[in-house]
């Protein structure tokens, strides 16, 4: 297939992190208590406490959770992923929990290829939660997640937040994670006892028990801690905006924004537009 062809082109040059990789490890500790705070966090984000009968779109499922939480709230699920290891993991969900369910559909595709999502048509939701920043073509990515989308379609984003000098530092940082094994581990070895660290101290001081942090962690998303350290690390391209520049550009599109969680961090600012 082309889309894998490209896939693995890109990891081979460094310029490319091996998302799926990290995320099949990932769900290899999958239980249903993060399936439920996944559910949780899904349910707050679009207000409301099923999907039946709606058409969901998940661009660039990466582990496949969020594809799972929707299958389990009785929507229609179609997820698609530019990385091999990434569709493969997401199929492995489906297998493992709904390998009967003929209503989710999984694909190995890119956003960025405009003919591939002009394939997808009438979607209620369009969601893509920390995947358009990571395809080399952030503006693209934006304008082609809206092809999909049904006349009054609901769109799900999470995009890196813009902090300046500091995301031009790990934009560097990231690129050299990718292009080197010998600074990839030099990197691991550097900034994953400094992130443990912080855990433990921000646990300690703001709760009272150092190993908070790594107890509670799934409660967002249901995503792993350590899994989302390595994809912080080596998570190129790398792309971010402020959260105006995003807002204005859906707005100039006809779509007005329902829910708005912003960061003053180097992490994700959450849209949901309607259009």
């Amino acid at each position: 297939m082309k889309e894998n062809s490209l896939w693995l082109e890109s990891i081979n040059r460094g310029e490319r992190f091996n998302f799926g990789l990290n995320w099949q490890n990932y769900n290899i500790n999958l239980n249903e208590d993060i399936l439920k705070k996944a559910t949780i966090s899904m349910q707050k984000l679009l207000g409301v406490e099923n999907l039946i009968e709606k058409k969901f779109l998940d661009v660039g499922s990466g582990s496949g959770i969020m594809s799972l939480v929707a299958a389990n709230m009785g929507a229609y699920v179609y997820s698609f992923d530019f990385d091999e290891n990434s569709y493969q993991a997401t199929k492995l969900l489906k297998e493992k929990f709904h390998v009967n369910n003929d209503n989710w559909d999984i694909k190995l595709g890119s956003v960025l290829n405009r003919e591939f999502m002009e394939s997808y048509k009438d979607f209620d939701i369009v969601y893509s939660w920390g995947v358009l920043h990571h395809t080399g073509d952030l503006k693209n990515a934006l304008n082609n997640v809206l092809l999909p989308l049904s006349k009054n379609g609901t769109l799900v984003l999470a995009i890196y937040n813009d902090q300046g000098f500091k995301s031009k530092i790990w934009e560097k940082i990231k690129k050299s994670y990718c292009k080197s094994k010998f600074k990839k581990i030099i990197i691991n070895i550097i900034f994953i006892p400094f992130f443990f660290t912080i855990s433990l101290l921000i646990g300690l001081i703001k709760y009272k028990n150092p190993f908070h942090q790594f107890l509670k962690y799934s409660s967002y998303r249901g995503m792993a801690i350590y899994h989302d350290w390595i994809d912080w690390l080596g998570g190129y391209p790398f792309e971010y905006l402020k959260p105006e520049e995003i807002i204005m550009f859906f707005l100039r599109r006809g779509f007005s924004l329902k829910n708005l969680k912003t960061t003053n961090s180097l992490g994700c600012n959450e849209f949901v537009f309607k259009k």
